[in-house]
């Protein structure tokens, strides 16, 4: 599929501040699970802002980030400048791009809640093509469902229906998604990669981060960072929802803060055979 350009439209600069890290232990779980030594060259795709780019980097001799998103890529560049990883390289193009991007032979593909916006089984099976042997595509999200949800600091929860019933005012009761609504595969990553020439998937889970919180301009950018509130979605309309976003969520918390669980991050691994 064609990407979008308005998908993620004014969300780069809200990313990083309101979306959720990944699990601090997700090097130590790939690293476990893929044998990785250190080496081999690193493809993102979608990376965003570099999320995983940058947590990774550490691991590979060569880390290449790709987004079709050219606001997500300078931010990319800054937070990679800023975590010390001047050399990675970012790259305009969307993940039906791969094979014709000329890149280097990669040790890990991943994708970061980035794979079902893909022409999943074609994208695939370039990946498969780009891979070294016994190299792996590896979807992360985070899974909430994992475990049992954890008892919440003294800071209370995000109160995502409220927040959710207030975006529909504005937006309607459809998920917005780029110019039209958003749609989510009804299958699993694990059934479409077991149609490829990967044949199988596992998925394993890394601990997530039960301690982490935000003030209420990090809570209101989680949302401004999500394709379905995308900030051009709400046209001239967009400073009157934050001002009514940030009344409900002062009027939900006496500490300043809120407790984000996103769960466990989840790691589906589908490996080319070596």
């Amino acid at each position: 599929m064609a990407p979008d350009p308005l998908l993620y439209g004014g969300c780069a600069a809200h990313y990083l501040q309101g979306r959720p890290p990944y699990s601090r232990g997700l090097g130590t779980v790939l690293t476990r699970e893929l044998g990785l030594d250190g080496h081999g060259t690193l493809v993102d795709v979608g990376c965003g802002p570099g999320v995983l780019a940058v947590q990774l980097a550490s691991l590979f001799d060569a880390v290449i980030g790709i987004d079709p998103d050219r606001d997500m890529l300078a931010e990319a560049e800054r937070h990679a400048l800023a975590r010390g990883h001047p050399g990675i390289d970012w790259r305009m193009g969307c993940a039906e791009d791969i094979a014709s991007l000329r890149l280097p032979r990669a040790r890990l593909v991943t994708f970061g809640q980035s794979f079902h916006w893909t022409e999943r089984q074609l994208v695939a099976a370039a990946v498969y093509d780009l891979l070294t042997p016994g190299g792996a595509l590896v979807a992360i999200t985070h899974d909430i469902d994992a475990r049992p949800r954890p008892e919440p600091p003294v800071d209370p929860p995000i109160p995502d229906s409220e927040v959710q019933d207030l975006i529909a005012s504005y937006l309607g009761p459809s998920y917005r998604a780029g110019r039209g609504v958003r749609w989510q595969p009804s299958d699993r990553y694990e059934d479409v990669l077991a149609r490829t020439r990967f044949g199988h998937a596992r998925t394993v889970h890394a601990h997530g981060r039960e301690d982490l919180t935000r003030d209420v301009d990090g809570v209101i950018s989680g949302y401004l960072s999500m394709s379905y509130a995308a900030p051009h979605l709400f046209g001239d309309r967009l400073e009157s929802f934050v001002s009514s976003m940030r009344s409900l969520l002062n009027a939900r918390t006496t500490t300043g803060r809120f407790w984000d669980w996103p769960g466990d991050t989840a790691i589906i691994i589908a490996t080319k055979p070596a």
